[in-house]
């Protein structure tokens, strides 16, 4: 149960962050593909079950316990997000990015490590994956809106990415331009300013849609093809890392209640961040590198511990 709400919670906190994805976090928990199964259960077929088994019935066919844990957990998380880590994000954003690199680089050994069977046609598909999530990572952000059938679509569209680990949904937001539009307003709702409830209620509605959706997808794939879908998986998380790398140069700005924020980055190395004059407003231009190391293998160490624990387990079973 323990473990079940802290994952949620690492999976909340994840989101909230624009590049860090909550599906890389629940595939390291080790709950990645129990979600997927219980999400899809969550189908017109209930009906059938509730008539002929109850209540009961039900709630053993979508896991009922294990989702009040995991979703609990994810409140939590996201609002610990909000309130909590967006304040280190804006104010030690290299440390930050240092960890959660750390953390999926190690990552990718992780999800690699499961696949059987690697060929050529697992190897393309990484690669594929790869190119397409950085090309994502590389996408300009549009303008957001706050018209209601596109909060919606948003919601559906972001929430997708949760199920995928390497892409993730408050950067698919970004992308969107609705970040800026959807995360304030869950704030103010949390802070009990229902004026704000209307938007959150579409985006969550989009949220539920697109879940169930997209759940019954990567379900059908990992069961049928798992070596192949854990490789693109794989490529997703590998070309994520460019979002996530600590030293970003920043390439365009926007303004947001007053102050000018970075829009657009790019990833350079340490030295060259230190001599980017430009970065001086947003983020400085001491690279932090002992600290920044320190992070990334506490982040990959956390991941790596995981998994040999898990294969020690396995061996001694």
């Amino acid at each position: 149960m323990i473990r079940n709400i802290l994952t949620g919670a690492a999976m909340g906190i994840a989101e909230v962050i624009p590049g860090v994805s909550g599906g890389t976090i629940a595939f390291v928990g080790g709950i990645y593909e129990r979600l997927l199964n219980a999400i899809k259960s969550l189908s017109p077929k209930l009906l059938t079950t509730f008539k002929s088994e109850g209540f009961d019935g039900v709630w053993k066919a979508i896991d009922g316990l294990f989702l009040v844990q995991l979703f609990f957990g994810m409140g939590l998380g996201i609002g610990v997000g909000i309130f909590g880590v967006t304040y280190i994000l804006d104010n030690y954003p290299l440390l930050l990015w240092s960890f959660f690199f750390g953390l999926i680089l190690a990552s990718c050994y992780y999800i690699g490590n499961k696949i059987e069977n690697w060929n050529i046609k697992n190897g393309l598909l990484l690669i594929l994956g790869a190119v397409f999530a950085f090309g994502v990572t590389t996408m300009t952000p549009s303008g957001g809106t706050s018209n209601l059938l596109f909060v919606y679509l948003s919601g559906v569209i972001a929430i997708s990415a949760l199920m995928l680990p390497g892409l993730s949904g408050s950067f698919i937001l970004l992308i969107l331009g609705m970040y800026s539009v959807i995360i304030p307003a869950v704030k103010e709702t949390l802070k009990m300013n229902f004026d704000f409830l209307p938007l959150t209620a579409v985006f969550c509605a989009g949220c539920l849609t697109g879940v169930i959706l997209f759940s019954n997808l990567i379900s059908w794939t990992y069961k049928n093809y798992p070596n192949a879908t854990l490789a693109v998986l794989t490529g997703f998380m590998l070309g994520s890392l460019n979002k996530i790398w600590p030293w970003q140069s920043v390439l365009s700005v926007k303004e947001k209640d007053g102050e000018f924020i970075p829009e657009l980055t790019k990833s350079v190395s340490p030295s060259t961040f230190s001599q980017l004059t430009e970065n001086i407003q947003f983020f400085g231009t001491d690279p932090k590198l002992l600290a920044c190391i320190v992070l990334m293998v506490l982040g990959a160490g956390l991941v790596l511990i995981l998994h040999f624990t898990e294969k020690s387990n396995k061996t001694t079973s």
